[in-house]
């Protein structure tokens, strides 16, 4: 019940939701306090040498260029 009440609380903030953006800002602040952005950075180019690693993430990253190059299919929708 609190999750639909949650959910029934939330406004529509439109393009831009300041919501979401302050949310992600403080968790990328918090990320940064907590002192692992070198090791996590060691992580990613250990994972890049990593040759199945490599091409999955690869694999992942062209699957995300082709949904951002292909849009939003609701934008061109009509009523």
């Amino acid at each position: 019940m609190e999750k639909r009440n949650e959910i029934t609380q939330q406004r529509n903030e439109g393009e831009g939701n300041r919501t979401s953006a302050r949310e992600y800002n403080e968790a990328q602040k918090r990320f940064i306090k907590s002192g692992q952005v070198d090791q996590k950075a060691r992580e990613a180019e250990r994972d890049l040498r990593d040759g199945s690693i490599r091409r999955e993430l690869e694999q992942a990253e062209a699957i995300g260029k082709r949904h951002a190059a292909e849009g939003d299919p609701d934008v061109n929708k009509r009523p």
